[in-house]
């Protein structure tokens, strides 16, 4: 069984997005900041991990920079997960910020579950 590592600092979309990810196979393993993220990244080494960007501790951006710069993480592929377009004037993130940090992956949320569960069933398949 393929394992997903969900970060994202909104509870109940977690508790959603997991319910959605196992009910298509996966074994869902979810983090609620960057640090503890990075910290079960480094623990779990999950197939794929699915960020959310704008989070207390450590942004997704730097989580999936620390990711795709260490030799043992590189190689698991990073979906950003946000609500950077719809929180455009409220924050300091960008889409640009997004691009550049080597993600395999970038979808505005909100998203469509099936949407979701498509984009990490390509990733992995292209694994």
């Amino acid at each position: 069984m393929q394992k997903v590592l969900l970060v994202d600092d909104d509870i109940e979309f977690c508790e959603a997005t997991k319910l959605l990810l196992e009910s298509n196979g996966y074994e869902v393993i979810t983090a609620h900041d960057g640090k503890e993220g990075l910290a079960k990244v480094r623990a779990e080494k999950p197939d794929i991990v699915i960020l959310d960007v704008m989070m207390p501790e450590m942004s997704g951006y730097d989580i999936c920079v620390v990711m795709k710069e260490d030799s043992d993480l590189k190689g698991i592929p990073v979906i950003l997960l946000t609500a950077v377009d719809q929180a455009l004037f409220q924050t300091t993130y960008t889409k640009v910020m997004g691009l550049m940090t080597e993600a395999d992956d970038y979808i505005p949320k909100p998203v469509e579950p099936e949407v979701l569960v498509k984009r990490v069933q390509d990733l992995l398949s292209n694994k």
